[in-house]
């Protein structure tokens, strides 16, 4: 265990206390914290703050608005748009720029850290910007063998879309906003052969004074008519979408439910049932947790823990990744990866959270 840890983080969010909660456990001095905005306002105090050898975690800077919009605006500004307000709170405002910014900035850290050989960080800046654009990361995945969904690819608007279902012969699938997160602005679109469609999200359109903004509220939403959900896939694809063949989830009396898997050092550890009535079964949306040894058959769990070992292999510079698993009938199909997946509070495996448990093992 190394004693000295620097997180690249927001002071006094869960992150930092749970971390903070774990070394005090370990008994091992408190992690020093560079706040995000200041990293970004001022990228010399890396090296201030890593003159020690030790460790560096990063942890994701949505938990900081101003850090937030440091990263929209440097990528508007990369990509030569005009700047863009602070978004509302909820509101789902040009990921993709935002995305433009967080890549300028995880490929100037890993400069920094290419010149200091001493500091090791937990997860290389390079693969958390790979899990972070989630199309890219399937398409990684797949590339190492490692089972998901099949793939769509970007969908550019509404009409975009029904000319890829109709290609693949699908009349359901998922669509994921390309650099989103926590379920935020993903889509379960269905349609029949009348005709009918449907879409279930947690993303709201409103409309004020002509303009048309995008929420993400907590409340799951179904759309039903094509004129409400041609202008969400719009709205969505604006800010880049893209599409993969859904995945029955199975049942767990009248739920259904996927797995997080954490894994430490390319090994599965800590693992969670996310149990909901939705398609949607994020933890945050108001779904439940549930044992994952209760739920899986043995050929089950040994195909949740052989495709979560195949998953890390892809990510070999990431010491703790989170893996989002659809497992039936012995085969397990890999739905996202999470750079930032250990967030699990109150999680155990073999007796530490995640947050101790990838100290002991670093």
């Amino acid at each position: 265990m190394h004693t000295h840890l620097t997180l690249l983080a927001t002071q006094g969010s869960k992150r930092v206390r749970l971390m903070q909660a774990a070394r005090a456990q370990l008994r091992l001095p408190p992690a020093q914290v560079l706040e995000w905005r200041d990293w970004l306002a001022q990228p010399a105090l890396l090296e201030a703050a890593l003159r020690q050898s030790g460790r560096l975690k990063i942890e994701p800077p949505g938990d900081d608005p101003a850090a937030h919009v440091l990263l929209l605006q440097a990528g508007c500004r990369l990509l030569d748009r005009p700047a863009v307000d602070a978004p509302a709170h909820g509101q789902l405002l040009a990921m993709d720029a935002w995305f433009a910014g967080f890549a300028n900035a995880m490929q100037g850290l890993a400069r920094q850290l290419a010149a200091l050989p001493a500091i090791r960080a937990f997860n290389a800046p390079a693969e958390i910007l790979r899990m972070t654009d989630k199309l890219a990361c399937q398409r990684h995945l797949a590339a190492h063998g490692v089972p998901i969904p099949v793939l769509l690819g970007p969908v550019h608007g509404y009409q975009h879309l029904q000319s890829l279902l109709h290609e693949h012969d699908l009349d359901r699938v998922y669509l994921k906003p390309r650099y989103g997160s926590s379920a935020s602005g993903v889509v379960a679109y269905r349609r029949n052969k009348a005709g009918r469609q449907q879409a279930t999200t947690s993303a709201t359109l409103s409309r004020t004074d002509g303009q048309t903004r995008l929420f993400n509220v907590k409340r799951m939403a179904r759309h039903e008519t094509p004129a409400d959900i041609a202008a969400l896939v719009d709205a969505l694809a604006a800010q880049e979408l893209y599409a993969e063949a859904w995945l029955n989830k199975p049942r767990c009396g009248d739920s259904h439910y996927d797995l997080r898997v954490v894994t430490l050092a390319g090994q599965p550890a800590h693992r969670v049932a996310r149990i909901g009535q939705h398609m949607m079964t994020n933890l945050h949306l108001d779904n439940r947790r549930g044992e994952a040894s209760g739920l899986l058959s043995a050929v089950d769990l040994a195909a949740l823990e052989a495709t979560a070992i195949q998953a890390a292999r892809a990510f070999p510079a990431s010491h703790v990744t989170g893996y989002d698993l659809v497992v039936r009938q012995g085969q397990a199909h890999v739905l996202e990866a999470n750079a930032f997946g250990d967030l699990l509070p109150g999680l155990l495996w073999q007796g530490a959270d995640t947050y101790a448990a990838q100290l002991t093992h670093a």
